[in-house]
């Protein structure tokens, strides 16, 4: 049998090749939209894409299912209860797909999603007992599925009580040898604190991860819908289920976005078209006005998707050109369709044919410290996550998470200055675009975030 596992860090996403060195078959698993690597793959390999399954229809990112149908007439898999615009094979709990010496059983699995299943792969070649797990976003390492990403409180709790059993009635009667590979690793927000390793083991999480211990499904459900044990989600991740359930529409040939001297760019801006400055944070602090911020690296999708109003049409600002197709990708992949154009020459074009140029102040922790000391009506707004603002934060804080500014925005005052701040100044600089957008005039980004307030000494509480 051969395996391959690639990792797309921006998204927190692992998807599967599964090969028969037998018969040459192969089968992908919660493929991503952009495809050609797997194809890459399956070239190097001499096999045939011969199946497409997706374990879930996920929150998190555009599917690439239909992609790789359309291009290898691969058969798609999914499980029996996937409510679905395309066609599929639906697979049984205990339905058994051969490739050769590959076994590919399918176990109905639900608590993440209702359709959910997860995938034991038995390697006929080495014996006729089980090897790994695809847990999809069922059993993460470190870590379980969250519950609540769709309905209200009353689904979400019938979701964890399926989480439990699914955990316990199935996946963990497996031997301890089992290695156990998730869709949902480090750095996705579908769980609430995966650990770092790609890929774990049935005895490892057995023995040490801490959702498992709960033998009482009422406290298992009552810790597993807490609201410090969630993230908070972007609102693309609102689009995605459905675009992943109706079939996401095909790729084919992609167009080669435009570059776009100042002055069409300035009219399309004129003409309402949104902006995208994929610049850093410390750059950013002088920008187009009506801009939206996300600097691009390893964060870059997440806050795209967080600061950009989906579905609509938008131009792009880069720090390097050569970026352009990165950026385009990443976007593609939570469904953004392609940029109208990018402004060639970037800002340093834009400076010199003397366009307006909007400033957000940048301050340092210490200029923040004083702030706070001089300024009773000071807003300290801050963005991080749940889990981080309950480890520590500046007392007069008031805590609002990135994901949710634009749907909470009338707690945050107009009539007073803000200061945003994060955990590094990424995440802040993003949401102070949000602000300035919104029409707030006194907007002030915290570089260095609450990492570097820790390590000046001054004081968090909890």
């Amino acid at each position: 049998m051969l395996f391959q596992q690639f990792y797309l860090e921006s998204l927190g996403h692992a998807s599967y090749f599964i090969g028969s060195e037998h018969s040459g078959e192969a089968l992908l698993v919660d493929a991503r939209r952009d495809v050609d690597i797997y194809f890459d793959e399956a070239r190097k390999q001499g096999m045939r894409i011969r199946y497409a399954v997706d374990t879930h229809q996920h929150n998190d990112y555009v599917s690439g299912i239909c992609e790789l149908a359309s291009r290898s007439g691969a058969e798609t898999l999914a499980g029996a209860d996937a409510k679905l615009g395309y066609p599929a094979r639906r697979l049984a709990d205990g339905e058994k797909i051969t490739m050769g010496e590959v076994v590919v059983e399918a176990i109905h699995t639900p608590g993440h999603t209702p359709e959910h299943m997860s995938l034991l792969l038995t390697d006929l070649s080495r014996g006729d007992v089980p090897v790994m797990l695809l847990s999809g976003g069922l059993l993460l390492v470190g870590d379980v599925a969250r519950p609540d990403l769709y309905g209200g409180a009353e689904r979400t709790v019938a979701n964890a009580r399926d989480l439990f059993h699914s955990l316990h009635d199935k996946i963990m009667r497996l031997p301890d040898y089992v290695e156990v590979c998730p869709t949902h690793v480090a750095g996705s927000l579908c769980g609430g604190n995966i650990s770092s390793r790609l890929t774990t083991t049935i005895g490892y999480e057995r023995e040490l991860n801490a959702w498992l211990q709960y033998k009482d499904i009422d406290e298992f459900v009552a810790a597993c819908v807490r609201r410090e044990n969630l993230p908070s989600v972007p609102p693309y991740w609102n689009h995605m289920r459905k675009i992943n359930q109706d079939g996401p529409r095909l790729l084919g040939a992609l167009a080669e976005p435009p570059a776009l001297g100042v002055d069409e760019f300035d009219r399309l801006r004129n003409g309402g078209m949104h902006i995208l400055d994929c610049r850093s944070p410390e750059a950013f602090a002088a920008h187009i006005p009506g801009a939206f911020h996300a600097g691009w690296g390893s964060s870059f999708t997440t806050w795209a998707g967080t600061v950009l109003p989906f579905g609509t049409p938008y131009m792009l600002v880069l720090q390097r050109a050569q970026d352009l197709w990165d950026v385009c990708r990443s976007l593609l992949r939570i469904g953004y369709g392609l940029p109208n154009g990018w402004l060639s020459g970037g800002m340093h074009e834009w400076r010199s044919a003397g366009k307006d140029i909007e400033i957000i102040p940048q301050w340092s922790v210490k200029n923040l410290n004083d702030e706070i000391k001089r300024q009773e009506d000071l807003f300290v707004l801050d963005v991080r996550q749940p889990r981080e603002w309950a480890a520590g934060h500046i007392e007069s804080a008031v805590h609002v998470s990135g994901a949710e500014v634009s749907d909470r925005i009338n707690e945050i005052p107009r009539d007073r200055p803000v200061a945003v701040i994060c955990g590094s100044g990424y995440r802040s600089s993003a949401i102070t675009s949000i602000l300035k957008n919104k029409g707030y005039e006194q907007v002030h980004n915290v570089l260095g975030g609450m990492s570097a307030w820790k390590k000046s000494g001054f004081s968090t509480i909890r």
